[in-house]
């Protein structure tokens, strides 16, 4: 019997040192509508025809850990009109530790860091986030 990929079994390759994320959303694209109908058409309605596709921005997130500053250190790259652009690989695994699906997403680079929630009262991970814009993906079904 065949089961479909784990949604908690993956790895993602950003250009870092460390590789560990806890949760990875934005995986998504989608293309905008476009409506064009010339006067002299027949039909009242207009056409719709594919335009420009859009990108969701990718938001990485993983336990802080000490000494560990390397999010912050690519967002600190960023100058007027420059950044450091990354490829990152996202990938589902399979039992084997396998790729099943890869994502690959294309000159990325971080427009959000946020910290951690700091609360006396619970019993969690400090958790940071990373949210990164990027020039599109690509989506390899192995």
């Amino acid at each position: 019997m065949t089961y479909p990929l784990t949604a908690y079994h993956f790895k993602v390759e950003w250009g870092g040192a460390r590789i560990g994320f806890t949760e990875v959303s934005g995986l998504e694209q989608a293309v905008q509508p476009v409506l064009y109908r010339e006067g002299s058409s027949a039909s009242y309605a207009p056409m719709v025809i594919p335009g420009l596709p859009g990108f969701e921005n990718i938001v990485l997130k993983r336990g802080m850990m000490a000494n560990d500053n390397e999010f912050f250190d690519w967002i600190d790259t960023i100058r007027l009109n420059q950044v450091e652009r990354r490829d990152v690989t996202i990938s589902l695994l399979n039992a084997e530790h396998d790729p099943g699906v890869v994502w690959k997403v294309r000159n990325a680079w971080p427009v959000r860091l946020q910290g951690p929630l700091l609360d006396a009262t619970r019993n969690a991970v400090a958790i940071e986030l990373l949210e990164l814009a990027h020039e599109g993906l690509r989506v390899e079904v192995l």
